[in-house]
């Protein structure tokens, strides 16, 4: 498995590169807020030749499609770049059906407007097992469940694991290798080889996303069906017995707030990424 970050405004734009793969970036939150330092902190992934995700911290209330706008509007994606969308809500007062229409609607829109790059869903392990309900996660799910990593404790394929929010959020990738995450990204080949063992040889590739990553050896297996993740059929999803749907969730902590690192977790003890 490959080791990556997720970073924010309270990280710095000259954050430490040395062992990443890969790494995400908060750019927006609502229907307004930017993230000061996301385009600094853009180049120095891009020049560490990291595979470089960008996400949005939700407003639910807001209209998802207005919310997606905002976000890809700051963006200049290039190829290999991936979209994420930051599912929490914590402390917005929203019905468990409006957190799940904004998902897939999100999902749905960005997919849309940026064809060829990949779009995965971060989710905490609470959120996934007694709130969703279609396992729709686009291309990919990145879960948050704070325990070994890689061992994330779901039955649906997983492509990155947040197990830890300390020093700052540390994520694995479920690729075998930089060549294979690079290569479900579309991403081009890194200039320089010698410092970014096993990257890809070839051009980039401009194709549309297609088929699921392939996983790390000793790591989470396929889905039994051999589902696309996020495509995976009602069966296979993490469903708590007894799940209320519809009913308030994640009604204390921040309310999107910027929360410094060291906060990632909610009044509940959930795990959120950081801010």
């Amino acid at each position: 498995m490959l080791q990556g970050i997720d970073i924010s405004s309270y990280q710095s734009s000259g954050y430490p590169t040395s062992g990443l793969s890969f790494v995400f970036i908060k750019v927006t939150e609502g229907l307004s807020y930017v993230n000061p330092k996301w385009k600094a902190q853009r180049t120095t992934a891009r020049d560490a030749h990291l595979v470089t995700g960008f996400y949005h911290y939700p407003h639910i209330v807001n209209s998802p499609t207005a919310e997606a706008d905002h976000f890809l509007a700051q963006l200049d994606l290039a190829a290999g770049d991936v979209v994420c969308l930051d599912w929490e809500w914590y402390g917005q007062k929203v019905s468990d059906a409006k957190a799940r229409y904004y998902k897939d609607a999100w999902i749905a829109h960005v997919r849309s407007k940026a064809p060829g790059h990949r779009v995965v869903l971060y989710c905490d392990r609470s959120n996934w097992v007694t709130v969703d309900t279609d396992a729709n996660c686009g291309d990919g799910l990145w879960i948050a469940d704070y325990t070994t990593p890689g061992k994330p404790r779901i039955k649906h394929h997983w492509t990155f694991h947040q197990y830890a929010d300390s020093p700052e959020d540390e994520n694995v990738a479920n690729f075998a290798s930089v060549d294979a995450l690079r290569a479900w990204a579309h991403a081009p080949h890194a200039p320089h080889a010698a410092s970014a063992p096993g990257a890809p040889s070839g051009g980039v590739n401009t194709a549309p996303p297609s088929g699921p990553p392939a996983p790390a050896s000793g790591s989470a297996p396929q889905t039994s069906s051999g589902a696309v993740p996020g495509q995976q059929s009602a069966g296979g999803h993490d469903i708590a017995s007894g799940a209320a749907s519809g009913s308030p969730s994640q009604a204390t902590g921040g309310a999107g707030d910027e929360r410094p690192p060291g906060s990632g977790t909610d009044a509940g003890g959930y795990p959120n990424p950081g801010s």
